[in-house]
């Protein structure tokens, strides 16, 4: 990212004073557990903040901060407080899914969801202003698309490891720079005078928008998570081309032109392929190949359920009453 963000209360200002620093051990804090960790603000920074140290790293602070013991604690924490809250609005399903049908286990979880549909929203009523709203909540993820869930690689063998290759290999451009999907998404924000560049607008993004990411990271570098990053991969492929068929329309009632939409259309018939290969050969072959996985994959899928119909109820809502879904306003945009 750029610039590190600001500090949004006791947990990032105490993690980026300390990272701003030469690496030394972490001062322990004693912090007051939110009364919302799914949705708190400074909670879900400080997390991102460390979980970014794994990916690309952070401007200004030294690379060693990575894997130094005392902010591992911190992270560790934070994680805890995370997964708490997770468990206690998606508990694990019972009976456990049979390995066999984790096809229909998981379109089960996908057709009972009853967040409102933000791509709906998106396809008929938003405007500018708010599609380039949804673009910067996007972004966090999209702009590092399929990295998280590339964790799961060395953790996988045999079919579905073979499954999740062919899945990552559509995302990262099939061996075409220029046809990677966070690339694309970078196009779509660039064309629509969006700053593309990774982490531009995270300062901006509330804490129920920063879970969404830091879901896929918690799953992805734990090991003992490799059911749910798989169940959230499959999950998210299952249900993507519909709702980027709508992300399409929308831009183009809009008037955005094929280079803007380039990403979404990639989706719509990427997803397509992908949605038997990853709710059958992979979600399905993991849990035939490690049966006491099937109930962790059922519920990284219905976590991501969870945690995404939060960001859709928070942005729909700000919107409905006439207000910006960021925490700041967007620098000025070039028109369609």
């Amino acid at each position: 990212m750029p610039v590190l963000p600001e500090a949004r209360g006791e947990i990032s200002e105490h993690l980026l004073g300390a990272l701003t620093a030469p690496v030394q051990a972490l001062a322990p804090l004693d912090f007051e557990a939110p009364a919302d960790p799914l949705a708190d603000d400074d909670l879900q920074l400080a997390l991102y903040l460390c979980y970014e140290l794994h990916y690309r790293g952070l401007p200004g602070v030294a690379a060693e901060w990575e894997w130094e013991p005392s902010l591992l604690a911190l992270r560790r924490e934070l994680e805890a407080n995370f997964e708490a809250a997770l468990r206690a609005a998606v508990p694990e399903p019972e009976p456990p899914a049979v390995p066999e049908e984790m096809d229909l286990a998981l379109r089960a979880i996908a057709d009972a969801d009853d967040a409102p549909s933000l791509s709906r929203f998106i396809e008929r009523h938003a405007s500018l202003e708010q599609l380039l709203e949804f673009l910067a909540h996007r972004s966090a993820y999209q702009l590092k698309e399929a990295d998280p869930h590339s964790w799961a690689l060395p953790r996988l063998t045999g079919a579905p490891k073979a499954a999740l290759v062919q899945i990552q290999s559509d995302e990262y451009g099939g061996g075409r720079a220029e046809r990677i999907h966070a690339q694309l998404f970078a196009d779509t924000m660039d064309e629509l005078g969006l700053d593309c560049s990774y982490g531009a607008h995270v300062a901006l993004l509330p804490g129920v928008t920063l879970a969404t990411v830091n879901l896929m990271s918690l799953f992805g570098l734990h090991r003992n998570h490799l059911g749910a990053i798989i169940g959230h991969l499959a999950l998210f492929e299952m249900t993507s081309s519909v709702p980027n068929a709508r992300y399409a329309r929308g831009l183009r009632r809009l008037g955005a032109s094929p280079r803007a939409t380039a990403f979404f259309d990639e989706h719509v018939e990427a997803d397509a392929i992908h949605e038997n290969i990853a709710a059958v050969d992979l979600a399905g072959g993991l849990a035939r190949q490690q049966p006491a996985l099937a109930r962790d994959i059922v519920w990284g899928a219905a976590a991501l359920v969870e945690v995404d119909g939060r960001c859709a109820r928070y942005t729909l809502a700000a919107w409905g009453a006439g207000e910006s879904s960021l925490l700041g306003r967007l620098p000025a945009q070039l028109a369609v």
